[in-house]
């Protein structure tokens, strides 16, 4: 049992990135590994937690609190019927399949290497959503066959490596075929508990009894911070969102391009440099 003193710290830190996140999450309508992972990683190393592990600490633990928020955003845009339940259920298996082998992957690789890919898909998405337009499309319908297995896969293994539940990445994919945004953005809220379930239990077990996790960690999911962040991310982010509503939706998005491409950097210099 880690001495009161590092439960408090912990609890601290846990706090101040639930926090921090919920708020940034309502701003910019996302939420997961593109705001919980650079959080939770630095606030690991500001107070001085854990160690070498600290980073896939913080991709799963982001992926565990995917479950519950991903649960309530599916439902809540079923009352309004705008998910795509075929285009939903379509896909759920080749993402479990990929969030699966993106867990595993996540499992063997070292810090530096984890940094370095999530940086770069993240800062992929910061220039399409910085850059990107709702109304470009490059398919005339959403890829079934193949295709849709491939993308699925793809989709589910980055997001698990990302610490993310899919949700920016799949409307991505719904809105390039033609979707319009609002269906395309429920459809894509059902993605996160299909990669995160799987990939959840992936990190639990790749990261069994490895040194350098903060305290009270099961694998590579930190149990305060499952429970801080999934009770404080909730109720903040809606303070963000009201002041989303003052603000140009466009100037939000390439506002949250700018701030993913800042924080993808900061996590790939923390990575490779301690």
């Amino acid at each position: 049992m880690p001495p009161i003193q590092d439960l408090l710290v912990l609890v601290a830190a846990m706090a101040g990135a639930g926090i921090f996140a919920g708020l940034i999450a309502g701003l910019f309508g996302v939420g997961g590994g593109t705001v919980l992972v650079p959080a939770l990683f630095y606030a690991f190393g500001v107070f001085g937690l854990g160690g070498d592990a600290n980073l896939h600490v913080a991709v799963g633990t982001s992926l565990s609190t995917i479950i519950t928020t991903s649960l309530r955003s599916v439902a809540a845009h079923r009352k309004h019927g705008a998910v795509d339940e075929v285009v939903l259920r379509g896909f759920i298996p080749w993402i479990g399949t990929g969030a699966i082998l993106g867990a595993v992957a996540a499992g063997f690789a070292d810090k530096a290497t984890l940094g370095l890919v999530y940086g770069l898909f993240a800062i992929v998405l910061a220039l399409y959503m910085g850059l990107g337009r709702e109304s470009w499309t490059i398919m005339k319908e959403v890829p079934t066959g193949p295709a849709r297995a491939g993308i699925g896969a793809g989709l589910g293994a980055v997001s698990a490596l990302m610490g993310i539940g899919g949700g920016a990445f799949g409307s991505a994919v719904m809105t390039l075929a033609g979707r319009p945004i609002h269906q395309a953005v429920a459809t894509a809220s059902g993605f996160g508990v299909a990669i995160a379930v799987p990939a959840t239990l992936g990190f639990i077990a790749m990261g069994w009894g490895v040194e350098g996790r903060p305290p009270l960690s099961i694998g590579y999911i930190n149990v305060p911070g499952f429970i801080i962040l999934a009770l404080l991310t909730g109720t903040v982010a809606p303070y963000g969102a009201k002041l989303a509503h003052r603000l140009d939706k466009t100037m939000l998005r390439r506002a949250f391009g700018a701030y993913l491409a800042f924080t993808a950097l900061a996590v790939v210099v923390k990575a490779l440099v301690t």
